[in-house]
């Protein structure tokens, strides 16, 4: 038998099957399918075998289309036991959509898919996820680059958190759009964390459809552990932001951030090297909390061509920091120059609000600015298009 190296794990959490065959291969097998004995069992930095078995070597390569290095990498945490086995799953996933670089993926990340049940274990889940209204194209680029999502248990962990996804007021759609971005309440489960951070959102006085928010669009949040959410919610409160509002949730994901306190600082540094002052800053903050972890090259080259090539005051922009969540080249510099262009004409007051020449849809900011304009100024389209400087309309 070939000898293991020491994991560091339980004894009972694996079972070890000695494979009695010509190549005497040794497999290791999880007891169950829950979350957390594939996440150990995925990641074993323990080699299993001194060498990796060339079987299982040959059959990554040449059927699931791994590269020498990848194939001789999982090797070593994974050996293949049947190859009729892996055959039928990887058949049943092309099946189902998947591409031969989808299954690639699979493999390389989850390379115990190779050894279950096509019917039994794979197809459940996969008409679980296509019920929720999952396409047949979405559902394999998600398992694809979350594919520990097939080790999941779906009468524990899978339907369980879509219900309670649905108890919290989110729509299908909304459940639908977690999964696909592969979210960690599929993986990790919601009782750990998100039930006792949404207890205490309650206990703060935020609403259900503010908590609904949060578990839509900054999950990452509400996965925390409880004591550093009650740390970060307590922050937020302190520095002013009404619970109930949208600015309380972008605070809690900006202050909730990795490095958060020395990107924020380092972001009014640079802020006021541009003019702003303290007022200027704070001010800012509590209107758009994500301004503070915008990169210093953006608010460079933001405040470089809104101060220096538009001419505009710093102190100006300071008072509408949703710029800074707007691309510079595909909306700030196409805009602001039919504006100034605009202005430079006279056809437009002075006293315009910089946010509403940014928010709006295209289609309806071509027809206010542009459109409307095309025949006292016929190069207005070029200018929006970048084809003709704003001196030169």
């Amino acid at each position: 038998m070939i000898p293991l190296k020491t994991l560091g794990l339980r004894c009972s959490i694996f079972s070890l099957t000695a494979f009695a065959s010509e190549t005497n291969l040794l497999v290791l097998r999880p007891l169950h399918s829950s979350l957390q004995t594939h996440l150990l069992y995925r990641h074993i930095t323990s080699t299993i075998s001194a060498k990796p078995h060339k079987s299982t070597v040959n059959y990554l390569i040449n059927s699931c289309g791994l590269s020498p290095e990848g194939a001789i990498i999982v090797s070593k945490r994974f050996q293949l036991l049947t190859q009729k086995r892996a055959d039928s799953v990887l058949g049943f996933l092309r099946n189902h959509g998947f591409s031969q670089t989808q299954n690639s993926k699979v493999v390389r990340s989850f390379p115990q898919v190779l050894a279950m049940d096509p019917q039994k274990t794979l197809l459940p889940k996969l008409e679980y996820f296509s019920s929720l209204g999952v396409s047949r194209e979405d559902l394999a680029k998600t398992v694809a680059s979350n594919p520990v999502l097939l080790g999941l248990s779906l009468e524990k962990r899978l339907i369980p958190t879509c219900n309670f996804l649905r108890s919290c007021l989110l729509s299908e759609k909304n459940v639908v759009s977690l999964f696909k971005r592969g979210s960690r309440v599929f993986m990790e489960g919601h009782s750990k964390n998100v039930v006792p951070n949404i207890a205490t959102l309650r206990e703060s006085g935020a609403s259900q459809s503010r908590i609904s928010t949060l578990l839509t669009y900054f999950t990452r949040v509400m996965m925390l552990k409880n004591e550093k959410f009650v740390l970060v919610v307590c922050e937020a409160k302190k520095m002013g932001f009404k619970v109930d509002t949208t600015a309380f949730i972008c605070a809690l994901s900006v202050l909730s951030g990795k490095n958060s306190k020395s990107i924020m600082n380092r972001s009014r540094q640079v802020y006021m090297r541009w003019g702003w002052s303290e007022d200027d800053v704070s001010s800012a903050f509590m209107k758009m909390p994500p301004c503070m972890i915008v990169s210093e090259k953006k608010i460079m080259q933001v405040m470089d061509f809104l101060v220096n090539k538009m001419g505009w005051s710093s102190h100006m922009i300071a008072k509408h920091p949703v710029i800074w969540s707007y691309s510079l080249e595909k909306r700030i510099i196409p805009r602001f120059s039919v504006v100034k262009v605009l202005l430079l004409k006279g056809l437009i007051n002075e006293n315009f609000n910089l946010s509403t020449v940014l928010a709006p849809a295209e289609e309806w900011f071509l027809e206010k600015f542009v459109t409307k304009y095309l025949k006292q100024i016929p190069q207005l389209s070029s200018v929006y298009q970048g084809n003709v400087d704003v001196q030169d309309a």
